[in-house]
């Protein structure tokens, strides 16, 4: 099952329609101010969470009398709304892959902590990604195969998540490596390309955010 969720950061509405036309999800989830896109799009969510510090009470009344399940959480808490729904929908039965939109905006703070987060996906083995309509980003703790016509755009970043990533091999790429190691304060893997239809990265050691990104100039 594909699950969807809906945070409450920017959701360009004409993208994620277009985008929703062709990932088919099977349950969704609205975070908080996420409700307002779901809103937009027509989409009634299966569940909303968050501490409804956003959101009017006629509207979450409207859900509730709907019987959509809640998932309400005080203010203060450890953990954000977007980290609680997608704890949540790594608990739902039959969960094979979440993708989140709305997870970037004018709050770096969250858009940084969003994509901490999908740490909790990578340690499930459960394919969690970041979507809006320049980027989409994952991590990866292992072989990736690449392809020109699935990528999200031209250009393929690979940064260090959490320490120094070794033996890092990309074969295919405009830009190759062959067993190196790339370490946090450096951008050696920014902006890459795929120098044909196909492209391979391989390593041995550590975590890389993936970032597949269009041109937005």
């Amino acid at each position: 099952m594909k699950v969807l969720i809906l945070t409450g950061g920017d959701v360009e509405i004409p993208f994620a329609a277009g985008f929703l036309e062709k990932w088919q999800y099977g349950y969704a989830i609205a975070v908080d101010g996420g409700l307002i896109p779901a809103e937009e799009l027509g989409i009634c969510p299966d569940c909303i969470v968050g501490d409804f510090d956003t959101v009017d009470r006629e509207r979450l009344a409207s859900y509730r009398e709907r019987g959509v399940h809640f998932e309400t959480h005080r203010p203060e808490k450890d953990c954000t709304d977007t980290e609680l729904a997608l704890l949540y929908a790594l608990d739902l039965p039959g969960t094979e892959e979440i993708v989140i939109l709305g997870a970037f905006g004018r709050r770096f703070d969250h858009a940084l902590a969003n994509v901490q987060i999908l740490l909790h996906g990578l340690k499930r083995k459960i394919p969690c990604s970041l979507v809006d309509g320049w980027n989409r980003l994952f991590l990866l703790d292992g072989s990736r195969d690449f392809r020109k016509e699935t990528l999200w755009g031209k250009y393929i970043s690979f940064i260090p998540f959490a320490g120094q990533v070794r033996g890092v091999t990309l074969t295919g790429f405009k830009y190759p490596l062959t067993d190196a190691a790339l370490s946090p304060g450096v951008s050696l893997g920014v902006s890459n390309e795929l120098a044909g239809e196909e492209a391979r990265l391989e390593l041995e050691e550590g975590i890389l955010i993936c970032v597949e990104s269009r041109d937005g100039r």
